[in-house]
């Protein structure tokens, strides 16, 4: 699909290797213009947890981009009123790139739970794609999503990464516990969590 842009959207608290491998990946399997990063601000299925300074993670993800010509920083959570839920992403960026067509990056996890997401089927029709990485820990019920957001398989793009071991959670807790981080997360974030003394 010409003109085809990659959507994915995270907290990125911090980003590390597992996000970039997942956003080449997708880019190169659908032959994506772009991978646009949209920091959440808010997450809205984050609620209690603590969470660094929505500038401090825009710092990080433009330390970890740096380097891939194909990635953008999209302020598309961070410059409007939230909730900040996937459905409302796409439809602003919509509005403001007609013609554009929209892949939603997502894990099979995000797929299996679809159905519990804000207005799935609104978020169906906004979209073009949903590019999903496949997981051989994470089975999904193709049949039953279908039945509950018809339309579903039509959109769906498998795409394989290597799976590696790593989460923004397990990257918190070692630096809180002052264990190694460091190859875990792109160059320039170490610096970035360092100078600001995140996670301690």
């Amino acid at each position: 699909m010409a003109g085809l842009i990659g959507v994915f959207g995270g907290t990125f608290d911090p980003p590390h290797i597992g996000h970039l491998i997942l956003a080449g990946e997708a880019q190169a399997a659908l032959d994506l213009e772009r991978v646009l990063w949209v920091v959440t601000a808010w997450p809205p299925h984050k609620p209690e947890e603590p969470i660094s300074p929505v500038e401090r993670r825009v710092e990080m993800v433009q330390a970890a981009i740096a380097g891939g010509p194909a990635f953008e920083l999209s302020r598309a959570d961070i410059d409007r009123p939230g909730p900040h839920y996937a459905v409302d992403t796409v439809r602003w960026l919509r509005q403001r790139h007609p013609g554009t067509h929209w892949a939603y990056l997502m894990g099979a996890d995000s797929l299996r739970d679809l159905p519990t997401w804000h207005t799935p089927a609104a978020l169906l029709q906004a979209v073009d794609v949903l590019a999903v990485m496949r997981r051989p820990d994470v089975q999904a019920d193709l049949d039953a999503l279908e039945a509950h957001l018809p339309g579903l398989t039509d959109r769906l793009r498998f795409f394989d990464a290597p799976l590696v071991g790593i989460s923004a959670s397990d990257i918190r807790r070692r630096v809180r516990e002052g264990r190694p981080y460091r190859y875990l997360v792109p160059p320039g974030v170490p610096e970035i969590i360092e100078r600001y003394h995140l996670y301690r």
